[in-house]
């Protein structure tokens, strides 16, 4: 019996050592792709101007002048970093996590790298855009896949994902596979296409040029468990503050619009995001 116990206890010990340990296998897929892509990024790309803009939709140029891009140098990427954000898994269960995701110019790409714990368990989480493919995995315990989503609907889900963020990395919104058309002073319509994919979705800026929001229906909500419904997806800019001079959202939100109600599923806290270029 006492060595019953001992070996519990030793086992217990092991298993709370490898949960402490820094690396991870879905850690170090992140940190591979995070690689791959930064090395193949574009190199010098010279600096924002009227030119760029003059084609854009006002709301948009506005948004470039308001935010202080132009005469800065474009950039190849951009990491954003969150902490301790309030994530919605399920009806019952929201976890705090910290967020860090990368957004490339050349093509449509996007990877995101989630790390929080259930119950002093670790939970990971890896979000994707890469060669025209989208997927989702959820990780516990370093080692057991709770989910593993992709397909064609999460395809096109993360495709307009880049595309409602193509304003935080602008660069992105001067792309080729991204096209504008002007609705009025204060709204745009823009759509994104690669590779046999394309989605889009509406801006809103407010008058002097901020960028308030970013809708659209070609996202399908997806739970856990796979299973999909279909629902309006609202992402939310806002609390501008100058980093650099430029001016940035400070918290984003996640919403999805539900018949029953609108659900913030990330970010519901207000956590502040970190920009940075590159």
């Amino acid at each position: 019996m006492v060595n019953a116990a001992f070996f519990i206890l030793i086992l217990l010990a092991l298993v709370a050592a490898f949960f402490l340990l820094p690396w991870s296998k879905t850690k170090a897929e992140f940190e591979r792709t995070v690689k791959t892509r930064t090395e193949a990024a574009s190199t010098y790309l010279g600096y924002f101007s009227e030119e760029d803009i003059e084609g854009l939709p006002s709301p948009v140029g506005r948004y470039f002048r308001y935010c202080g891009y132009l005469g800065t140098l474009k950039m190849k990427y951009m990491k954003a970093t969150f902490k301790d954000v309030d994530f919605v898994l399920s009806d019952d269960k929201t976890v705090k996590i910290d967020y860090t995701q990368y957004n490339f110019v050349n093509e449509p790409a996007r990877i995101a790298y989630i790390s929080s714990s259930m119950y002093a368990v670790p939970f990971e989480g890896f979000d994707s855009f890469t060669s025209g493919s989208g997927r989702m995995k959820g990780v516990i315990a370093k080692v057991v896949t709770l989910f593993d989503q992709d397909g064609r609907n999460m395809d096109r889900a993360s495709l307009v994902t880049v595309l409602a963020e193509c304003l935080l990395v602008p660069n992105v919104a001067l792309q080729d596979y991204i096209v504008w058309e002007a609705i009025d002073e204060t709204h745009v319509r823009a759509r994104i296409s690669h590779d046999g994919i394309s989605a889009s979705g509406i801006f809103t800026f407010d008058i002097s040029g901020a960028l308030i929001s970013f809708s659209t229906d070609d996202r399908i909500a997806t739970s856990m468990d796979g299973k999909e419904r279909e629902a309006t997806w609202t992402a939310s800019f806002g609390d501008y503050r100058e980093v650099n001079g430029i001016r940035q959202p400070r918290v984003l939100k996640s919403i999805w619009h539900y018949p029953e109600g609108d659900v913030v599923y990330f970010n519901e806290n207000g956590s502040e995001v970190e920009i940075r270029y590159y």
